[in-house]
């Protein structure tokens, strides 16, 4: 296939949008200033409305330009999808793969899929993003990713899911914490100790609102965070109970520096990790392969984990 078929003024104005200026977008690109700002400027006239708004600080879409910038990644992906296609008809098992996982998954699972498509599909790239359920999805509908790891993932029409595992609610807590030597604990003794909460942008934070909003509503000792790494720190360190899943703890787990406790009150729910993709799109074998890679190493991790706990993994 020739570089794009894409064409470049669409290429271009898609930079611009992403970079948020024509030098940035140059630089990018490695294309001069002149040459971009030139195709913008046309594409501009050809359509008879302006696709950005010049402002001080660079470029910023207009509503036009938003709807056609998110047109050109739509065949920016497909694209990339149709090139893949084509190589794997060839008996190639050749592509790129966009993968948009959780913060949890950085330690231990992620550094996993890479070695192991190293390992079988040498041919296979890819490009990981860390993000927050939310933008998961967003990517995945954005046509951003072929892939995503999700927790929690809400019921959509349009978002397909390949894979799914229950894990129970629950908390992680140092081995010598008080808590420890119960099977399963309660909020009500939760409360007593300190307490280390995730950042209103994961959906455990949210679950914990709108379920058991009287959590927050008295004076605790908490500290609140975006980092799962401080999160566990605090756990394992510093006394601290964490709501959390097996997941987002699993290394810990594993070793025996945490312990993880499910929450017995009535009405936890428990939480869900999902393999999902865009439901309006075919994934290509590579995706494919990368998704069942991707499975096999989260369902071993959580057998992993139940075993160095004591319990029998889910069947």
């Amino acid at each position: 296939m020739p570089a794009s078929l894409v064409p470049a003024a669409l290429r271009y104005a898609e930079q611009v949008a992403r970079s948020g200026s024509i030098q940035r977008a140059a630089k990018d690109l490695n294309v001069a200033a002149s040459a971009i700002n030139r195709q913008v400027l046309q594409l501009e006239e050809t359509l008879g409305v302006p696709l950005f708004e010049r402002v001080a600080k660079g470029m910023r879409l207009t509503p036009a330009g938003d709807a056609l910038v998110t047109l050109a990644r739509r065949w920016m992906a497909d694209e990339r999808r149709t090139a893949a296609e084509l190589r794997q008809l060839q008996g190639v098992n050749q592509g790129h793969v966009r993968v948009v996982a959780m913060d949890s998954h950085v330690n231990g699972i992620l550094p996993a899929l890479i070695a192991d498509l190293d390992a079988r599909h040498p041919r296979i790239s890819l490009d990981v993003e860390v993000a927050s359920t939310d933008a998961a999805v967003a990517a995945l509908l954005a046509g951003d990713a072929d892939i995503a790891a999700i927790f929690n993932l809400s019921p959509r029409r349009d978002i397909h899911v390949l894979w799914s595992a229950e894990l129970p609610f629950g908390c992680v807590i140092a081995p010598d914490h008080p808590l420890a030597s119960r099977g399963s604990i309660s909020l009500q003794e939760v409360v007593a100790h300190p307490i280390v909460l995730q950042s209103r942008a994961l959906m455990i934070r949210r679950y914990l609102e709108a379920r058991h909003g009287w959590l927050f509503t008295q004076e605790r000792k908490t500290v609140e965070t975006n980092s799962l790494q401080l999160v566990k720190i605090l756990a394992r360190e510093k006394g601290y109970v964490a709501f959390t899943s097996e997941l987002d703890a699993a290394p810990e787990l594993i070793a025996g520096t945490l312990v993880f406790r499910p929450v017995r009150d009535k009405g936890a729910e428990p939480q869900m990790v999902a393999i999902a993709m865009d439901g309006r799109k075919p994934l290509t074998r590579v995706g494919r392969i990368v998704a069942e890679a991707l499975e096999g190493l989260i369902g071993s991790t959580i057998a992993d984990v139940r075993r160095a706990g004591g319990r029998e993994p889910a069947q």
